[in-house]
């Protein structure tokens, strides 16, 4: 969808746009390795986050969310596009133009949060180490001031702050993400790329992480892209919501609108799999099961990506690529015929309504 650096419609400026961005990763074979072609995992996506608002970024396992989140924080360059911030009131300035050394300073104010507690915490480190290592880094605090910041910064996300001696080991998942959502902290970034945060935690253990992040964001008028495949754990914490296939963005909308009236089948579909807390309604909602493969994105096919698993797809589908249109007020989609469709959002979906 077509961005700019306009204002929004509450009247501030974009935290931060990204622009047609493409992330493509080589395919070689051969004794000389040779580049005999491309995974298009992230292809020509477009977006922005607005100040203090959460944009959560959901699909199937596969679809380019995770990239797209990496190459936003320059785990990865990507391979065309712009990743525009806006600091302070000055210009934009195009992150995906940046070497190492000019992005310095703004790898303070975009952090990370990775999916896995387990393998994003350094086993060899106490979490003093792990959680005071950005402040050393940059220079901001050592010795008994480090040691205050880190003990400070346990406190706000729930651990005792003599726990800064210890290892991961000695800690839950639900602790270890703590520990990680501590260290995203220690910077007083603006924008938090949450990848998966939750995603491998118990149920119960997964909503005190959201509301601990919610509450952040609160106090420290934080802004987040969260990633996540789930869209039962971002119908709550998200402002607006994106929905991704084989690298593109399909809809995006708020997160009220897209659960009450999504606009593509895919949105749909997912939104049929999300489980329903009421046991009387569990075996009385209408389950979409999509046929076929999720596209190869080193071989999608012509038209549009999803037509080969879209219960509605006409020949048109099968040539012509859909152009991302607004439909209603901020409600983006990708479909040719998403005017015409009459879908179903979860409570209808919950409650087994027919069309």
């Amino acid at each position: 969808m077509e961005t700019d650096a306009s204002l929004t419609a509450d009247g501030a400026r974009p935290l931060l746009e990204v622009r047609n961005l493409h992330m493509q990763f080589p395919i070689k074979r051969g004794l000389l390795r040779r580049t005999v072609g491309f995974v298009h995992a992230v292809n020509d996506v477009s977006f922005s986050i607005r100040p203090g608002e959460t944009l959560s970024l959901v699909g199937e396992s596969g679809c380019g969310k995770t990239t797209t989140g990496r190459c936003i924080v320059r785990v990865y360059s990507p391979s065309s596009g712009q990743i525009l911030y806006q600091q302070d009131e000055r210009e934009s300035v195009d992150l995906a133009q940046f070497d190492n050394r000019e992005l310095r300073p703004f790898r303070r104010e975009i952090r990370m949060i990775f999916q896995d507690p387990f393998s994003s915490l350094n086993p060899r480190l106490p979490i003093l180490q792990i959680v005071g290592e950005p402040l050393r880094a940059n220079r901001i605090a050592s010795g008994s001031e480090l040691e205050d910041r880190v003990a400070t910064l346990l406190r706000r996300v729930g651990l005792r702050p003599e726990y800064i001696r210890r290892y991961p080991h000695a800690f839950s998942g639900g602790e270890r993400q703590r520990i990680g959502i501590a260290r995203a902290l220690a910077l007083n970034p603006r924008l938090i790329v949450a990848d998966e945060a939750v995603s491998a935690l118990d149920v119960s253990v997964q909503a005190q992480i959201l509301n601990l992040l919610q509450d952040l964001q609160e106090e420290f008028k934080l802004t987040y892209l969260f990633i996540a495949h789930d869209l039962s754990v971002v119908e709550h914490i998200s402002h607006r919501v994106a929905v991704m296939y084989v690298g593109k963005i399909v809809e995006l909308a708020s997160a009220d609108e897209l659960f009450a009236n999504p606009l593509h089948p895919y949105t749909e579909a997912l939104l049929s799999a999300v489980p329903k807390p009421d046991p009387r309604l569990r075996n009385k909602g209408v389950r979409i099961r999509l046929e076929g493969e999720v596209t190869d994105p080193s071989n999608p096919p012509s038209g549009c990506y999803f037509h080969p698993r879209c219960p509605y797809a006409q020949d048109r589908c099968q040539h012509e690529e859909p152009p991302v249109r607004e439909i209603g007020a901020d409600h983006w989609v990708a479909c040719h015929f998403a005017d015409e469709l009459e879908l179903r959002g979860f409570e209808a979906i919950g409650a087994g309504t027919d069309d």
